[in-house]
């Protein structure tokens, strides 16, 4: 009953979606090289009382397995720990900042048929031991460069901060557990939900209105002269200069035109810090990637750093571009006896730069059928020498 069946989740790579993926892979991790970022591997399985624990991945999601020893393994279901793991254990001194890249597939357990992958490929960087804005404004520069040089051109990356939303609730709600349903809610995106959760809180009409007015926070700078206006602690005024701090610098930058404010962003990666950001891209009703600061994570392998970066998600970007790859091939058919003229043939082309198929005419049931895919074709037929 499993002869055709493949486990939940997962999903089979045809030629024509291969060669678009590869193209889409190759013009990102240009750019990210022309950046002076470094790519690096880290193996598909990883111990789970190590980056199965300090993934921010939930554990339900990961795909787990013992070794010969009986020691849990997982299969990754990201990168930022594993790369954690290997910079702090090898390649981190604390004397420069270290820029490390990656192109790998990870791996989350899916519960449900959802349309929704178990497997994907992320594409993406870590800064690893800067601490400032400019770091921040770096990655985020260059997840703009990236996806123009994959071809996307509509698209918006909202820029948000964990630290102010976190402070808000704390001043109104309080309690951690109420402010954990909160979240809770903006992670979902559920605004309908989280209005009529506020509606139904024992606060005051002021109170109310604040957290109201956390949902209309989204749009240009200006943006935070009002969310300066509904908050007192020093935590969430803070978050808001580190926002205008790097906003400035992005504005240096020239990639505005490509953000907006957004301080409604809260992520399940549980990490994360300081500033956060998205990626949207017009009619895509989810997020292409996303990315932020995580000056903790280090912390858990015995080698504090702070340390921002992005993922982005191949299979999400490609749908957002709509790209169909027509694969330029040519043939060279040919019978036994001319099959020497049809090999130097088939070379000539290939040293050019072509993608060339031989094939043996006796090995074909239908000629007209084989050949109506390729670009052109060439036979070395009997005694003549013919094209189509």
């Amino acid at each position: 009953m499993f002869m055709f069946e493949k486990p939940l989740g997962m999903v089979d790579t045809l030629p024509n979606l291969y060669e678009v993926k590869k193209k889409t892979r190759h013009a990102m991790t240009n750019v990210i090289e022309q950046w002076g970022f470094q790519f690096i591997e880290t193996p598909t399985l990883e111990y789970y009382e190590t980056v199965g624990v300090q993934s921010a991945i939930l554990d339900q999601q990961l795909f787990k397995l013992l070794d010969a020893q009986g020691h849990t393994l997982v299969l990754r279901p990201e990168m930022t720990a594993p790369i954690a793991r290997v910079a702090a254990s090898k390649l981190y001194n604390d004397l420069y900042p270290l820029r490390l890249a990656y192109s790998a597939n990870v791996f989350r357990a899916q519960q449900r048929e959802g349309g929704r992958p178990a497997e994907f490929e992320q594409v993406g960087v870590e800064l690893i031991g800067d601490g400032t804005t400019s770091a921040d404004a770096e990655v985020i520069a260059l997840m703009v460069a990236t996806l123009k040089e994959a071809g996307l051109e509509n698209f918006k990356i909202a820029i948000g901060h964990i630290g102010y939303a976190n402070a808000l609730f704390k001043e109104v709600l309080g309690s951690q557990e109420r402010v954990d349903v909160l979240r809770r809610f903006l992670y979902e995106k559920n605004y309908v939900g989280y209005k009529e959760h506020v509606k139904s809180l024992p606060l005051s009409s002021i109170d109310k209105e604040r957290l109201f007015t956390l949902l209309k926070l989204r749009g240009d700078i200006d943006k935070v002269g009002e969310a300066q206006d509904i908050v007192t602690s020093s935590q969430a005024r803070d978050s808001l200069e580190e926002i205008s701090q790097l906003w400035s610098i992005l504005e240096e930058l020239q990639v505005t035109d490509y953000l907006q404010l957004d301080l409604n962003i809260v992520s399940h990666m549980s990490y994360y810090t300081g500033i956060l950001f998205e990626v949207h891209a017009d009619n895509v009703g989810f997020l292409i990637g996303s990315g932020g600061r995580y000056d903790h994570l280090f912390e858990k392998f015995n080698r504090a750093a702070p340390a921002t970066g992005f993922g982005l998600r191949i299979d999400r970007l490609i749908e957002a571009l709509k790209m169909t790859d027509e694969q330029k091939l040519e043939c060279v058919i040919y019978s036994q006896e001319r099959r020497l003229e049809a090999i130097a043939h088939a070379t000539k082309l290939r040293a050019s730069n072509k993608r060339v198929v031989m094939q043996d005419i006796s090995g074909i049931k239908d000629v007209d059928v084989f050949t109506k895919h390729f670009e052109e074709v060439v036979y070395f037929i009997g005694s003549r020498k013919g094209e189509l």
